[in-house]
């Protein structure tokens, strides 16, 4: 999920509206407004968002040490002002980026795959077994072969991946693939999801890598 932070409620519905159509949940706030919702939500919530993008407001340059102070997600400030002075108050304030508009949502989310990437020292895959996931919206591989997945099906194993060996309940799935305050689709719809990836695997790999138990959550992990 991407959040949007912003004073400007056209900027925050476009952004929100944009996003969207590329298939990625967000969510927008007032600064004000999202400077207490990032100090007392919970971690589940924080947990699920890839990315924090930073608008106009009095308040901004107050935000990334607070967004800091719950997680390492990227937070990228789009600049109104073409100045070098405007620019590195952002910096300074402790963004990992800056772009000017007009932005495509679309590099929005490159540049924080490249942020996460450096700030995780890791390439822009994830292997697990014969499981390779990608972070930049490619289909997954096994055993060297492209794995084709649905969008939803194909975020719901590079969440269980990235979190391999612990367990995530059916609301930390959601709240990663719809986000947090999607209300216009049920909880439920990840277990739909899940089952039919889990088929999918078990029909590639000859048995079921997932494993869930009842009030616990799914894992997915090779040994």
């Amino acid at each position: 999920m991407i959040v949007v932070v912003d004073e400007r409620e056209l900027v925050k519905d476009g952004y929100t509206s944009l996003f969207g159509r590329e298939g990625i949940p967000s969510t927008g706030f007032d600064p004000r407004e999202f400077g207490e919702w990032v100090n007392t939500a919970a971690d589940s919530d924080i947990a699920a968002v890839e990315a924090f993008l930073l608008g106009q407001g009095e308040a901004t340059l107050e935000l990334p040490r607070a967004i800091r102070d719950r997680t390492q997600a990227p937070v990228i400030a789009v600049s109104d002002q073409p100045s070098l002075e405007a620019t590195l108050a952002l910096f300074d304030c402790g963004v990992d980026d800056v772009v000017r508009k007009p932005v495509h949502p679309r590099e929005i989310l490159a540049r924080a795959a490249a942020i996460r990437r450096r700030l995780r020292a890791i390439t822009n895959f994830t292997e697990i077994g014969p499981i390779k996931v990608f972070s930049d919206g490619r289909d997954p591989e096994i055993a060297g072969d492209v794995f084709p997945l649905p969008r939803r099906e194909r975020r719901i194993l590079e969440y269980l991946v990235s979190n391999r060996g612990r367990r995530v309940s059916k609301t930390q799935i959601f709240n990663a693939i719809y986000g947090i305050f999607d209300e216009e689709v049920e909880e439920n719809v990840v277990e739909s999801h899940i089952s039919k990836l889990r088929k999918k695997l078990r029909k590639k790999l000859g048995f079921d890598p997932v494993d869930s138990k009842r009030f616990l959550g799914y894992c997915i992990d090779w040994s």
